[in-house]
């Protein structure tokens, strides 16, 4: 049992309460949350011939953990969180904080904020020196779902094994070390905490940026100080195929919390991220000072390497900004991503509620609008805002863009604002406008025109912390229940940007993770009431999924999880169709030690939670599911191929879904595609892949096939597809024998399916 738990006494954890105010005092909400099932609130709908354990909702799994703990060399069997070792310290099992689904199945995780559990009064004081790199793991499950753990080597990815350059104040003076601890231990120099982590083409996954913890001030030897979480500048790539990490390119700047985006030619785009947390002062850098990192940088898979784009890519963004690949190779940025709200996070914030786009051709951004509203800013001749008034882009060219634009449409920004008018909707447009903190930014999945070109994109944006539009501080502490579609159209270059309100949640949400289904809803887990960064500890937990339906533009509550999930949750697509549901790794209560208020209906606050649960829809437990019995292996753009089906007369879609490589409920690459579907001979569909890598960029996907029953949409379990990019020599898989292509030039396989 761990010793760290239970040392403050009742009155301790009475006044942490009186600091949250009224706001926890609402029992019947808190009581609905974590007592209260969600079958309660819906009426059964009949049910289709199913087994008897059919619901309507769904249902969890009952949680399960890694069985041992190693203490003093020695693998301990035991269903604690912690066992305490022989020098005093907890050693503790991890938390899926980041979650990812490899190409064989299996599913990648890294902890988060390993060590909180040995803080003993204040995590701002102590974890500079308490804290120690994130374990890693690799779970699988057989057929009967029973889970099995493998410890990958390197366990903590292996980054800055001798330390990290950390950029201290007093860093290359004579003073170096003086008023810090950053080189008093390389224990804790390389955590993947904080990292954003993508799926390579070949399948491979990478961890991006990280930290490095120490103290500053901090004097060697003393326990106390002020912790600094420095962003590093360390690229980590798994291989499934050893479970080995190794070392690729270091980027140019520390990050913390960047993003990272996949691009059509297969290389991968950076943006943001923080270099130093709690003091970002650099006296080499003045101009990066007091804000997040502007500069962007691309990574070539193939060369392993990092280039800092031009400073005509910089841009002023939140941490771990919302972005997404469109169709014509842009990246999005959707106004979304993390700020320590409401105190703020860089002098340049209210530049965050703008909407943009970067074009990799030209390498500079441009201005679309502000999130949610109508005025659309390149329409008014002022796309180059966000870039003139970036400091470290600032030039006469630059200045001149901006001028030109104005002058060539004088009136356009004076007829766009006559425009608006003010009414109720407007109003609550503008609520849900602007940047919005803590929550997803999922892209619905893609559907082609009746040409069979993708042009245009919905971006799904529910709940979270908003700015309240006419803040230029980005975001507040309670989150709302509003949902947000933008819908991004592309022709060529131009960008057509506009919003509209769906149905709200069922409750205000903040952290929630979504998750797009095979079925084409997207379902969102976990959370918490209140934003449990602002005050760790106070925030309620939501364990109740909702389902958004992007037909009828309305949320449903859905099943009830057993465990509460609030910070460094987490939940991905299966292989099935069914949503592994993990995660839970707070900040130490009100940023001291941890204190537990389970009992007056808070999140639980005694450790990270390493459990997991297997969250099964309803149209996992019926038994009339189609079964796709072949499909090819390889894919690329523009292929036409077969797959074999059973049920082929009622099978009416075909999604392909990316596998989701996930972190504080983003993934940069997450989409799914609507394939052009045509009847074929006998028990054989012929489908289309799309003839644009920006659309369906390389890397691993699953094949979900579905029929429509009065009872809903019914997938299929997926088919693994590998989406090859002919021009990346370096990532291509190995031919698969089974694959051939008959005489018309369609693909197919030989290959039955299990």
């Amino acid at each position: 049992m761990s010793r760290r738990f239970n040392r403050l006494s009742s009155i301790t954890g009475s006044l942490i309460l009186l600091i949250a105010g009224s706001g926890t005092a609402n029992a019947g909400l808190l009581g609905s949350l974590l007592g209260g099932s969600s079958e309660d609130s819906t009426t059964q709908t009949e049910e289709p011939a199913a087994p008897d354990s059919y619901n309507s909702k769904g249902t969890f799994s009952e949680p399960f953990a890694e069985p041992t703990i190693i203490v003093d060399g020695e693998a301990v069997e035991t269903d604690e969180k912690c066992i305490t070792r022989a020098d005093g310290m907890d050693e503790c099992k991890p938390a899926a904080g980041t979650m990812a689904l490899l190409k064989d199945g299996r599913l990648l995780y890294l902890n988060a904020l390993e060590g909180t559990e040995n803080v003993e009064l204040s995590i701002v004081a102590e974890f500079g020196e308490v804290s120690v790199n994130d374990q890693t793991r690799v779970l699988s499950l057989d057929e009967n779902d029973n889970p099995s753990w493998i410890k990958p080597s390197p366990l903590d990815a292996g980054a800055n094994p001798d330390g990290n350059d950390s950029e201290t104040l007093l860093n290359g003076t004579e003073l170096d070390g003086l008023l810090d601890t950053a080189d008093n231990t390389s224990a804790n120099d390389g955590a993947l905490f904080c990292s954003d982590v993508i799926g390579l083409a070949n399948g491979d996954v990478m961890a991006v940026g990280g930290t490095d913890y120490y103290s500053e001030p901090g004097i060697d030897g003393l326990p106390l100080g002020v912790a600094e979480l420095e962003g590093i500048k360390n690229s980590r790539i798994f291989d499934e195929e050893t479970n080995t990490w190794r070392q690729s390119g270091d980027m140019t700047y520390g990050r913390w919390y960047p993003s990272l985006v996949t691009m059509g030619n297969g290389n991968v785009f950076v943006a943001s991220g923080v270099t130093k947390l709690l003091k970002p002062v650099y006296p080499d850098e003045p101009l990066n000072s007091g804000r997040n990192v502007v500069q962007t940088e691309t990574y070539d898979p193939c060369a392993g390497a990092w280039t800092q784009n031009p400073s005509t890519a910089d841009r002023s963004l939140p941490l771990y900004p919302r972005m997404h690949l469109l169709p014509n190779g842009h990246i999005f940025y959707n106004a979304g991503g993390q700020a320590f709200n409401p105190f703020g996070q860089g002098y340049d914030q209210a530049l965050w509620n703008i909407v943009a786009s970067f074009n990799p051709d030209t390498q500079r951004w441009n201005d679309i609008g502000y999130a949610g509203l109508p005025l659309r800013l390149d329409e008014a001749g002022l796309g180059q805002l966000s870039s003139t008034l970036n400091i470290t882009n600032l030039s006469l060219d630059q200045v001149g863009s901006l001028l030109g634009d104005v002058l060539d449409s004088p009136t356009d920004l004076l007829t766009s604002a006559a425009d608006l008018g003010v009414s109720e909707e407007d109003l609550r447009m503008a609520i849900a406008g602007g940047m919005r903190g803590s929550t997803s930014s999922t892209m619905l999945p893609l559907k082609p025109d009746a040409s069979g070109n993708y042009n245009e994109v919905e971006l799904l944006t529910a709940g979270g912390v908003p700015s309240y539009a006419v803040l230029t501080n980005p975001g507040g502490y309670l989150p709302t229940d509003q949902t947000r579609i933008d819908t991004v159209t592309t022709n060529g270059d131009e960008i057509g940007y506009e919003s509209r309100l769906a149905g709200p949640l069922n409750q205000p949400r903040w952290y929630g993770t979504n998750v797009v289904m095979p079925d084409g809803t997207v379902m969102v887990f976990s959370g918490g009431n209140r934003d449990g960064v602002v005050a760790p500890g106070l925030e309620g937990p939501i364990r109740t999924a909702e389902q958004f339906n992007p037909e009828t533009g309305e949320w449903t509550e859905m099943a009830t999880g057993h465990r509460a999930r609030t910070y460094h949750n987490t939940a991905v697509l299966m292989e099935d169709g069914r949503v592994m549901v993990a995660g839970h790794s707070p900040i130490n209560t009100a940023y001291l030690t941890f204190v537990d208020l389970q009992d007056f209906g808070l999140a639980p606050y005694d450790g990270r939670d390493p459990s997991f649960e297997i969250y099964t829809p309803p149209y996992a437990m019926r038994d009339d599911r189609p079964k796709i019995r072949s499909a090819p292996s390889n894919l690329t753009i523009g292929d036409r191929f077969n797959i074999k089906v059973d049920q082929v007369d009622q099978i009416d879609k075909a999604l392909l879904i990316r596998r989701t490589v996930m972190t504080h409920v983003i993934d940069g690459d997450q989409r799914a595609i609507e394939l052009v579907m045509e009847r074929g001979p006998g028990n054989k569909l012929t489908l289309t892949m799309p003839d644009n890598h920006n659309v369906v960029p390389a890397g691993e996907y699953m094949l979900f096939v579905s029929k429509d029953t009065p009872d809903g949409r019914v997938p299929s379990v997926s088919a693994p597809i590998t989406v090859v990019n002919e021009n990346l020599a370096c990532m291509a898989p190995t031919q698969v024998a089974s694959d051939t292509t008959t005489s018309g030039g369609i693909i197919e396989s030989t290959l039955e399916l299990l």
